[in-house]
């Protein structure tokens, strides 16, 4: 297709058929949502299913929650301008899966847990557990809108609403059609997720993955047959430009002349090499999938521990694919543009992909396309973040004894005021860039905290309540100093490395200040599953 045929492309909008595609996409959403909770009767219904959900579910459903839309338009602009060493992160979050698996998820089915928190109750007293739903708080609560932001974006380039009115409000441009997706979306969330509870976030999951892929495979096949390239030539054009770079040891960084010292400096200072790169999502890993409420949630609607066990180690063999295939389409983007250099390209990368769909794809693909970014928005953590707040600090700090209607119409108005607390933040975030490394920037500080305070219970039988809240507190104030001066310039040092010097800070000043006990206390009187 010529250059010209496909800027032409840039008014035609979306065609009756990407509509019924995006409709048919959204409906299904809705009526899953209607049929898996439509009996919701308390809140063991509303957050953990009563345990029934079957654990291929759960898998596919942890996968979308897990990519969601910083995959989607985040990595394959990664793909686009960098290369493939975001691999590597793949890694360090296999290890850290298999370690949960076999660690945290038998913890929290001994202890019968609704929320991951209440282990840190019985382990430590209420102050930790507290404290822990406090940083979960303020984690998933910036790290989701830094995701609703990615889709919205996504949804309102393909959609043409980046082209409304923007607003210069102090120097800050708020784009109108940004807005506009982002009350889109937050309505539908609020509204399933409200309805169904946590057995229409889990189905509605696995339905999403199925479109991830669907969309993405559909794109890297129109992609492939329009470069015109074979194999060989492609692979040379894209290694010449440096994209098909996979593992960055730091092995540049000791060249002849260089000291060891200052090798190891930069090294320490790239985020993106395979030391700090693996180490990184290991402790990521470990923080997001084992003790944020948000992932885990999943895991706890199965019914026995080892089904919830085989449901996280699955997730390695549907994720991995996954993520490969959106990085793939960067470069193939990336070979598209190199063969049409007349072609406009996005103002900022983080549209590539969203920008391909609406100015070069034809009718059906775009609405694919559009139908993955939407669902990608829709899911969010609102169920988790309820659970949290009405298990964790209304039902023992504010109301003890209500019942268990009253839990489950707090729930709901949880939902809907986290919801709207996500699109302020979703909205603040557009002022920014760089949103897939933004995500893992915001875990970083917090992470470490929730992570080593899980860790001391887990592996020794110190003892500690308001020493751990000291221990998380001192930890994420040290981690957002260091990450403030690294971006400031004033130190070098990569900021994957701030997740694993949380943990480690927090776990010894947990340790120091906790008291020594014979063993760990009993678990409520309930039989283990297995």
């Amino acid at each position: 297709m010529g250059d010209l045929v496909v800027a032409e492309k840039m008014a035609a909008g979306l065609g009756l058929l990407d509509v019924a595609v995006v409709a048919a996409a959204v409906g299904a959403l809705f009526i899953i949502a209607w049929f898996s909770g439509r009996e919701e009767k308390d809140t063991a219904d509303f957050f953990v299913a009563r345990r029934s959900i079957p654990a291929v579910i759960a898998c596919l459903s942890f996968v979308a929650t897990e990519v969601s839309a910083v995959t989607i338009i985040g990595v394959p602009s990664t793909g686009f301008k960098e290369n493939w060493q975001y691999l590597q992160f793949f890694l360090g979050s296999a290890a850290a899966r298999i370690l949960i698996a076999f660690l945290f998820i038998p913890v929290f089915f001994k202890f019968n847990v609704t929320t991951i928190y209440e282990f840190l109750r019985h382990r430590f007293g209420a102050a930790t557990q507290y404290s822990g739903s406090a940083f979960f708080f303020v984690t998933r609560l910036m790290a989701s809108g830094v995701r609703l932001y990615a889709a919205c974006l996504g949804v309102a380039v393909i959609l043409g609403w980046d082209a409304w009115r923007t607003w210069d409000l102090y120097g800050w441009h708020v784009n109108s059609g940004l807005m506009a997706a982002l009350a889109l979306f937050t309505m539908c969330s609020i509204v399933f997720i409200a309805f169904g509870g946590i057995k229409a976030v889990v189905w509605t999951g696995a339905f999403e993955t199925t479109v991830f892929f669907l969309a993405g495979g559909a794109v890297a096949i129109y992609l492939w047959k329009n470069i015109h390239l074979d194999a060989g030539a492609a692979w040379q054009v894209a290694s010449d430009a440096g994209r098909t770079s996979l593992l960055n040891t730091g092995a540049q960084y000791f060249a002849p002349g260089t000291s060891c010292w200052d090798g190891f400096v930069k090294t320490f200072s790239d985020p993106n090499t395979l030391w700090a790169a693996t180490l990184n999502a290991f402790f990521v890993g470990l923080c997001v999938f084992g003790t944020d409420q948000e992932l885990m949630q999943r895991l706890l609607t199965v019914k026995t521990r080892r089904s919830s066990q085989k449901a996280l180690i699955g997730t390695i063999l549907a994720a991995f694919p996954l993520v490969t295939l959106y990085l793939g389409l960067g470069t193939l983007l990336f070979l598209y543009y190199h063969q049409h250099p007349t072609l406009p390209l996005p103002d900022n990368p983080d549209k590539i992909l969203s920008h391909f769909v609406v100015t070069v794809l034809p009718t059906g693909l775009k609405g694919l396309v559009l139908a993955a970014v939407v669902l990608a928005s829709i899911d969010s953590p609102l169920s988790s973040l309820s659970s949290s707040f009405v298990t964790d600090i209304y039902r023992p700090l504010i109301r003890k004894d209500a019942s268990e209607r009253h839990y489950l119409w707090v729930s709901r108005c949880g939902i809907v005021g986290f919801g709207i607390l996500l699109a302020i933040l979703a909205l603040a975030f557009s002022a920014l860039t760089g949103i897939l490394w933004l995500a893992f920037k915001v875990i970083a500080v917090t992470g470490g905290s929730t992570l080593g305070i899980f860790l001391l219970g887990m592996v020794t039988k110190r003892r500690g309540n308001t020493e751990n809240v000291i221990a998380m507190v001192d930890s994420a104030a040290v981690t957002a100093s260091l990450l403030l001066l690294s971006e400031l310039k004033i130190i070098s040092l990569g900021w994957s490395w701030l997740i694993v010097v949380g943990t480690i800070l927090t776990f010894v000043i947990g340790y120091a200040l906790g008291r020594p006990a014979a063993e760990s206390p009993a678990a409520p009187s309930q039989k283990e599953a297995s």
